[in-house]
């Protein structure tokens, strides 16, 4: 029994019988396959693009030769680094607690996070909004209207805004 079944093989769905070792039938005299059309043939690579990408590597491999043996890639070494770089990385040398500062960073950043999040709920509410924008233009236009449009008024709070920078930054 177990000979016979592995030679022929019987489908459910049919009532006719496939002899495993018979010859296929093609495609076009079965009525039950539906050929697909073949793919189209490949692209053809334009002669320009090997150049391009053999220049590539070449540049990688001088970057990685160049940083194995310690020296600076020529474009970094021909670039100086902007002036805020170098003030970032004096400013934080003379940091004592650099713990405590980037924990502080960390903090500032997850608050960040979760007030976008916040944000975000507040803005998923139907009416809130359109209320809220209403309340940014209104306290803007009164903002405007008391301390932007007579003179005296511009004056104090230019002079406001110098005093405020110089206790934060210490300058005189």
């Amino acid at each position: 029994m177990a000979s016979a079944s592995s030679s022929a093989l019987s489908i459910s769905s049919s009532s006719t019988r496939v002899d495993a070792k018979a010859p296929r039938q093609t495609t076009a005299a079965s009525p039950q396959c539906v050929t697909l059309p073949t793919l189209p043939p490949p692209p053809v690579q334009s002669q320009s693009r090997p150049w391009k990408t053999t220049a590539y590597c070449r540049k990688f491999a001088r970057n990685v030769m160049a940083m194995a043996t310690g020296e600076a890639p020529a474009e970094v070494a021909t670039a100086e680094m902007p002036e805020i770089v170098k003030k970032i990385q004096d400013a934080w040398d003379k940091v004592e607690d650099k713990y405590a500062v980037s924990s502080l960073a960390v903090a500032l950043v997850v608050a960040l996070w979760g007030s976008t999040g916040l944000i975000l709920a507040i803005d998923r509410l139907p009416l809130v909004p359109g209320v809220l924008e209403l309340v940014g233009i209104g306290y803007s236009g009164w903002f405007a209207y008391k301390n932007l449009v007579f003179k005296p008024d511009r004056e104090a709070l230019v002079q406001k805004v110098r005093d405020t920078y110089k206790e934060i930054t210490g300058s005189s």
